[in-house]
């Protein structure tokens, strides 16, 4: 047998799945150590917001506690609100945003995709674009509630001009930031430019969607809210303005406290359906 065989150094496979297992446990760790760190830093800013209340060294009229924030949940969750159940509220609000959430997200794509791959289209319709985008669309609120009235469809207006722009910029950019190199070899095996924006554009945009997506669910459900705020028959927005035309601190921290699991519930999803769609993405790196 020849010398340079024997000194022939060889893989050590064994230490692979160590190594893989090492990190894995490193990384449950490290989650149970940042979960633990949140669940700290929270109770820790409640506990003093509580102490600093009850010693009046903050006004505990005006900023409340997190117990009056407690019983005010709680009395709602039991005994209801004055405009009917807690769950018909934030079903009602949920309703309107996500409404709002899914013609803005549609609109957004579409015109994104669209003037993303039509350079014509984009720069005659850009710079209306821009302008529209410069134009505080929170103002627009009271002037949907003229347009449609109390209803729903005020509300989802408003979560419709508060989705759109961001999932659109994002769609029209992903549009552009196709590698080049694919659509040209999907164009020499043929492909249309029908097809070409379908099995290519799109699918190499879906992650520049998918991040407008989680900021866009929280400008549907302020769309909602403030729509709410102004004029409605029903929902959180309404339990706000109602809370605060009584001068009742802890029900507008209650509702906020509400829309913050709302929201949260709401990112869960869109990460988990993002984690099924990408499972072919690394979720970090292996070194």
């Amino acid at each position: 047998m020849s010398p340079d065989v024997l000194s022939t150094p060889v893989v050590d496979t064994v230490k692979a799945p160590d190594r893989a297992h090492s990190r894995a446990r490193a990384a449950r760790r490290r989650k149970i150590v940042v979960g633990t760190s949140r669940v700290v830093l929270l109770v820790a800013v409640l506990s003093l917001w509580e102490s600093l209340s009850r010693a009046k060294i903050i006004d505990p009229f005006n900023f409340s506690m997190p117990s009056k924030v407690w019983d005010q949940i709680y009395t709602w969750v039991t005994h209801g609100t004055a405009i009917g159940s807690l769950g018909e509220q934030i079903w009602y609000t949920l309703y309107e945003a996500l409404l709002g959430w899914v013609f803005g997200v549609v609109a957004g794509v579409v015109f994104g995709i669209l003037l993303g791959r039509i350079t014509f289209l984009a720069d005659v319709l850009g710079p209306y674009i821009k302008v529209l985008n410069s134009i505080p669309r929170i103002v627009l609120a009271p002037i949907f509630v003229i347009w449609f009235g109390l209803g729903p469809a005020s509300k989802v207006a408003s979560a419709v001009v508060l989705v759109f722009f961001p999932v659109f910029f994002n769609a029209f950019q992903g549009a552009r930031e196709v590698d080049r190199n694919l659509v040209a070899n999907a164009r020499i095996l043929g492909a249309s430019d029908r097809r070409v924006t379908l099995q290519v554009v799109i699918p190499s945009a879906t992650s520049w969607i998918f991040t407008s997506l989680h900021v866009s669910f929280g400008f549907a459900l302020i769309g909602a809210i403030v729509g709410e705020y102004i004029g409605a028959t029903k929902g959180v927005g309404l339990l706000i303005a109602q809370s605060q035309g009584t001068f009742n601190t802890a029900g507008v921290y209650a509702a906020m406290v509400i829309l913050a699991v709302v929201a949260l519930v709401a990112e869960g999803l869109l990460t988990f359906a993002e984690r099924r769609i990408f499972r072919w993405k690394p979720s970090g790196s292996d070194s």
